[in-house]
């Protein structure tokens, strides 16, 4: 057994923990942190995801850290591979050119970008990083935690982490149930959010699905075909609620208008619709980018509608529950793979595309899939203030989103309800660029825990928006400089909160380190994307 002590211990190398151990670092913590998985980075690298943003993103709407990570990102490839001329001088370079935003990349890239980005702590000392070890227990005096206990997966080793300040930045909020931190799973009842998409009654086995993700690509003329897996006819052949078929379709189901949404596979060329082609959806590498030779094909991620899990809940169940549902998300993966390759409808009137070859390199692993399945939900804090629908929702709010006179960051993203276990009705709805506030990062009773990634104080319904890159990212960093600040001042976060002197100190801070409060004021009469074309790229 070692000890490890530092001023902020950070559980989970997530997206959000990665921005929260930036932030604490710069403020001069000293930072341990803890990832279950062998690469940090969560949705950017072990879950192979590249990042789902907002129209803005390129201009406004993150933080200054958010767009140094973009950036360095974007080095990646423009240092280091033989990009084209034409692809160099587009003015917001895009590796995979895919149709989720402005910047694709392979999980490689983004794990090179998040070390940079932190390797100054690394060398120093400040910022020291375990690998491949999960919390297992928690040790707490009252309110306030004393101990985390991480466990390395791989040898049993056992660390003991001691902090003044713990910060959950799992993907699952696993210290939640560990500290016996207040908390929420699963879906809320309408009657007790006031939500217009809240379930009636709740449920906390209504949760989001999650995906296991793996990337593709696709050599005509060879065969990669994989075995088949062992629950291939099941998934074939099973129709979901609500959906208009089978699930292994080039039919999905779009949750925008809840009709039928015709897909493709392989691109139909310029005279294509947009968002037909499955391919170009989260494309990672679009080999037209780089000098002939670089790539034998385009790479693709294959996080797609057919491939979400909603067969039941992985949150706030039992372990042999949870490891069937893993492992039903894996089969599914799988034979989604098996389905492409061998009985997918080509326009030609063929079946199966056998050149399509399962890229595990890219994935780091040995089988292929994702090192972790993409999560959109977690537990979640019962917080001093809990984010509702209402709050930032377009159909309910004329004139923009609530304000927060505590707000430590900022997000844009549709509610985007994937398919739900329990099967409950997904859907996909507007909102107003909005704030994160302070309150949802305080839990009600304990004080020294601060939630950095997607177990922050809102509903499952809010939850649909809170959850992408940039947003955790906001989390992470906000709870990081919270921290900090909350070691250096000897004070507790409600109390900063509480204090009007105090938390505007906080957001100085904040401020001062490139972190959005806000977003800008748009000319009445000018359309947000009319101000996007004139704004400044960063």
């Amino acid at each position: 057994m070692r000890e490890l002590t530092a001023d902020v211990a950070i559980v989970g190398g997530s997206a959000g923990g990665c921005a929260a151990a930036l932030a604490a670092c710069r403020a001069g913590c000293s930072v341990v942190m803890t990832e279950e998985t062998a690469w940090i980075g969560g949705q950017f690298t072990s879950q192979m995801v590249p990042p789902d943003e907002h129209r803005f993103i390129e201009s406004f709407g993150s933080s200054e850290s958010y767009r140094h990570l973009r950036r360095r990102i974007r080095s990646y490839y423009l240092d280091n591979f033989p990009v084209k001329a034409e692809a160099r001088s587009v003015r917001s370079f895009n590796p995979g050119n895919h149709e989720c935003g402005s910047l694709a990349c392979e999980p490689q890239a983004a794990l090179a970008a998040l070390s940079e980005l932190l390797a100054s702590y690394i060398h120093s000392g400040r910022l020291v990083i375990h690998t491949g070890c999960r919390p297992v227990a928690v040790e707490a005096d009252g309110d306030r935690i004393r101990c985390v206990r991480v466990e390395d997966r791989a040898g049993g080793a056992v660390i003991d982490l001691s902090a003044r300040h713990f910060l959950d930045a799992t993907e699952l909020g696993d210290l939640l149930p560990l500290a016996g931190v207040e908390h929420v799973v699963g879906a809320e009842p309408q009657e007790e959010t006031g939500e217009h998409h809240a379930f009636p009654g709740g449920n906390q086995r209504c949760q989001m699905a999650f995906t296991w993700s793996y990337a593709i690509d696709y050599v005509e003329g060879h065969d990669f075909t994989i075995d088949r897996p062992d629950h291939y006819e099941l998934f074939r052949d099973s129709v979901p609620p609500h959906w208009p078929g089978p699930q292994l379709s080039f039919v999905a189901l779009d949750y925008d208008t809840m009709a039928p949404w015709q897909h493709t596979f392989l691109p139909l060329g310029p005279a294509g619709p947009p968002w037909q082609s499955l391919w170009t959806h989260r494309r990672m590498i679009d080999q037209a980018n780089f000098a002939a030779g670089t790539y034998e094909s385009d790479v693709v991620l294959v996080n797609w509608t057919q491939n979400d899990y909603f067969g039941g809940p992985i949150v706030g169940v039992a372990d042999d529950e949870q490891r069937m549902h893993l492992e039903g998300a894996r089969q599914l993966s799988l034979s989604l793979l098996y389905w492409l390759q061998t009985e997918a409808p080509r326009l030609d009137g063929g079946q199966g595309f056998p050149g399509v070859r399962l890229r595990a390199d890219v994935a780091g692993t040995a089988d292929g899939l994702a090192m972790a399945p993409y999560i959109r939900e977690a537990r979640r804090i019962k917080a001093q203030f809990t984010m509702v629908e209402e709050h930032i929702s377009a159909e309910a709010r004329p004139d923009g989103a609530e304000r927060f006179d505590d707000a430590v960051g900022v997000g844009y993203y549709f509610l985007d309800m994937h398919q739900r276990t329990e099967s409950a009705v997904p859907f996909l709805t507007q909102v107003w660029p909005f704030q994160i506030p302070l309150g949802s990062l305080i839990p009600q009773r304990v004080r020294n825990l601060t939630p950095a990634c997607k177990n922050l104080g809102v509903t499952h319904v809010v939850n649909s928006a809170t959850r992408v890159h940039p947003i955790e990212w906001a989390i992470g960093e906000a709870a990081g400089t919270l921290a900090a600040f909350c070691v250096a001042r000897r004070r507790d976060p409600e109390a900063v909160r509480a204090s009007e002197t105090e938390l505007r100190a906080l957001q100085s801070s904040l401020v001062r380190n490139g972190v959005e409060l806000d977003w800008p004021v748009v000319d009445p009469v000018q359309t947000w994307d009319e101000h996007l074309a004139t704004a400044p790229t960063r």
